[in-house]
């Protein structure tokens, strides 16, 4: 799989920055303000997260040159 590098960057930033504020943001507010499915939301946005990571980690050590290509 190739990605351009603005891609991921992008991809990058979104899996380290924005999807554990989010998740963290809505636990904190559903706790406080009695939202529904906190744990399920909260839950799925952590498999997504490590989905991204290991695409990352893959495209990151293939692009390294640290893994075989074919």
């Amino acid at each position: 799989m190739k990605m351009s590098n603005k891609a991921y960057d992008i991809l990058k930033w979104v899996a380290q920055i924005l999807l554990p504020a989010l998740g963290t943001l809505y636990f904190a507010v559903a706790n406080i303000w009695g939202l529904p499915f906190a744990e399920q939301i909260v839950g799925t946005i952590t498999a997504v997260d490590a989905f991204l990571g290991v695409i990352l980690g893959i495209s990151s050590a293939k692009y390294n040159g640290l893994t075989k290509t074919e």
